[in-house]
């Protein structure tokens, strides 16, 4: 994957996206993360490859600052419409070389993005580059099992699924290892398909 690439399959995703990630499995997923999250008035929240804006949808965004990026025109393009008449600042902008100072946020969101990025490391790193002291990370993301070890079936598959966008195989144990400098798990929890996908909240202290 690279972001040319993203650009060009996030563009033929995007007419279909809700259909597939905001119905279903995936969107009472999405309600079981979002809708219990405890965001306090007129914090500041990042939301990092928004896509069509489908976490947005969850929220009472009136009474918080929010920031949603992505690099894809045409997904940022559906989110936005979405909201057209809410105070959401939308960005097209590379999670992997956000545009923000240090310590800019209270909450950062990273809702299926780090498996769909070409680096998940440089998107970790902003991610707990942008987030205030005290201020958390909410990942919501699907992932290989924590012993490294992918079925033979999705060892096959992985790099035509990647074509697609998106990776089966990142190792969120490994990522956090290389990148956990002031950073502290509060929760992770399955959420949908046997664990593959999680619920992961980061405190960075």
């Amino acid at each position: 994957m690279n972001n040319v690439w993203n650009k060009i399959i996030y563009k033929i995703w995007s007419p279909i996206y809700d259909k597939i990630f905001n119905s279903k499995i995936f969107l009472r997923a999405r309600k079981d993360i979002f809708l219990e999250m405890p965001f306090e008035n007129s914090q500041r929240v990042l939301f990092v490859g928004v896509g069509t804006g489908a976490d947005l949808e969850l929220l009472n965004h009136i009474d918080l600052d929010i920031t949603a990026i992505d690099y894809s025109p045409d997904m940022l393009g559906k989110a936005s419409a979405k909201f057209k008449n809410s105070s959401i600042m939308f960005l097209e902008m590379d999670a992997q070389n956000m545009e923000f100072d240090d310590m800019s946020f209270d909450y950062v969101v990273g809702s299926l993005i780090l498996s769909v990025v070409p680096d998940a490391d440089k998107c970790f790193q902003e991610m707990r580059r942008v987030v205030k002291q005290e201020g958390r990370i909410v990942i919501f993301d699907k992932f290989s099992p924590s012993n490294h070890k992918l079925s033979l079936a999705k060892k096959v598959i992985r790099p035509l699924i990647r074509v697609l966008g998106t990776d089966i195989g990142l190792n969120f144990e490994e990522l956090y290892l290389k990148n956990n400098e002031n950073l502290l798990i509060e929760e992770d929890k399955p959420v949908m398909l046997k664990g593959m996908y999680r619920k992961i909240v980061i405190r960075r202290i």
